[in-house]
């Protein structure tokens, strides 16, 4: 059977172009430490153990994005330096991260537990991502989801290799 899928183009996916942002090696790193308060280049980079120029790349994309915004300080007797802070944009990253560490307390954690935990401010309680339709009703289990045409998608031209010729 054919899947369905096969009959839209992916050219102009969003996860596609989500990826060339956030899907460096090191960027949800970067982006792990402004959520954790984690604001400066200096401290970023001693505490992540990034490399200076993969830092400053990160950072500029981020910025060049829209995802972060350069905000100037200055420590007495120094120059002006700059620390990153979330935009909308950034912030609305937060349940991808969340997300992403969910997967990787589940399936990579040490045998001790993971490092790093989020937890509601007002209860205490533990933070995870769940999925809901726009009715309301919880997805648990990827096969209740069926991926369909968006309405910015392209129908794709038929050739032979895709179903489209002889």
């Amino acid at each position: 059977m054919r899947p369905a899928a096969l009959d839209w183009s992916v050219e102009n996916c969003t996860i596609s172009r989500a990826m060339t942002i956030l899907g460096e090696r090191w960027t949800l790193v970067v982006l792990r430490e402004v959520f954790s308060g984690v604001r400066r280049f200096d401290d970023m980079r001693v505490r992540t153990g990034v490399p200076r120029q993969v830092l400053a790349n990160r950072l500029a994309t981020l910025v060049e994005q829209g995802v972060l915004r350069r905000e100037p300080y200055r420590e007495p007797g120094s120059r002006v330096r700059h620390e990153y802070r979330l935009t909308a944009k950034g912030l609305d990253l937060w349940p991808v991260l969340v997300a992403v560490l969910g997967w990787g307390d589940r399936y990579l954690a040490d045998p001790d537990g993971p490092p790093l935990s989020v937890a509601h401010r007002d209860c205490g309680a533990e933070v995870r991502v769940e999925l809901r339709c726009a009715a309301g009703h919880e997805v648990a289990v990827p096969r209740d989801v069926v991926p369909r045409p968006g309405p910015g998608a392209r129908r794709r031209e038929a050739t032979p290799e895709h179903g489209g010729g002889d």
